[in-house]
């Protein structure tokens, strides 16, 4: 299961995708969010599945791995279906003692499960797309007016990238830890849930070492280097807003505000 977290990784190309500024892509993640958000009928969505199928596509990033992306999540997602549909109201169609389903409840399992589903392979497609330092540069940029607040923005910024960052090498770390644990003669895999429970203690303890061991070793590095922050820092890489970027801006929204008219004024 955790060579299925792929959240965090970055895997480099040259695609129209890959080349967009990062505030670009910061911008259209939050549009599209709020756009699955107004999303309510099946033309709506499939407009939603068609773009995100257009930019998975361009983007060279292999179907199989976006979908890798998923299992993690599997158990929320057949969560929520169940949850919707056995305890929406409407018209029932079947019902044993306190569990019905309803066509309403139906409709709105399928909606959640798309939309949740939805959500992470376009956010997935951020990171997926943009490098640590893109993404660290992209987001203070467009945080920077509340710099006027003197809010800590390049501090914010810098600790969501290494978070980020950090993901993937942690899933490693644990593989590793585990591996070991099992040449032992550990067991993850039997017993009840309290017994697999008290199994991860031998996991958790030297994975919290080595994470505050990265961690430190992570900052001195950055003291070594002088780091202070944003204070007289340079960007060997100017962000620019190109025409490109203008044309999926154009492109991106004019889909998205379609997907709203359609589900808001129409139900579509």
């Amino acid at each position: 299961m955790l060579k299925d977290v792929t959240i965090g990784q970055f895997f480099p190309g040259k695609s129209i995708i890959h080349r967009l500024d990062p505030r670009v892509k910061l911008v259209l993640i939050l549009a599209l969010i709020i756009a699955l958000f107004l999303a309510e009928g099946v033309v709506s969505y499939a407009l939603m599945i068609g773009f995100l199928l257009v930019i998975i596509k361009v983007s060279g990033i292999p179907f199989r791995m976006v979908v890798k992306g998923l299992k993690p999540i599997l158990f929320i997602i057949c969560f929520t279906a169940v949850l919707n549909l056995f305890y929406t109201p409407g018209e029932y169609i079947w019902q044993y003692g306190f569990l019905h389903i309803s066509r309403e409840g139906i409709f709105v399992a399928v909606k959640m499960v798309l939309r949740i589903m939805l959500l992470i392979i376009g956010t997935s497609m951020l990171t997926y797309t943009t490098s640590p330092i893109q993404l660290t540069d992209g987001l203070e940029r467009l945080l920077s007016p509340l710099k006027r607040f003197h809010a800590p923005v390049h501090e914010l910024s810098m600790m969501m990238s290494i978070a980020l960052r950090f993901i993937p090498t942690l899933i490693e770390e644990t593989e590793k830890i585990m591996s070991a644990q099992k040449a032992r003669g550990a067991d993850f895999e039997t017993g009840g849930i309290i017994q697999r429970a008290k199994a991860l203690i031998p996991i958790l303890v030297p994975l919290f070492i080595s994470a505050f061991r990265r961690a430190d070793e992570l900052a001195v590095a950055m003291e070594c280097r002088l780091y202070r922050g944003d204070v007289g820092r340079t960007r060997m890489k100017q962000l620019k807003i190109t025409p490109l970027d203008c044309a999926a801006i154009a492109v991106s929204f004019s889909i998205f505000l379609t997907v709203a008219v359609l589900g808001q004024a129409f139900g579509l």
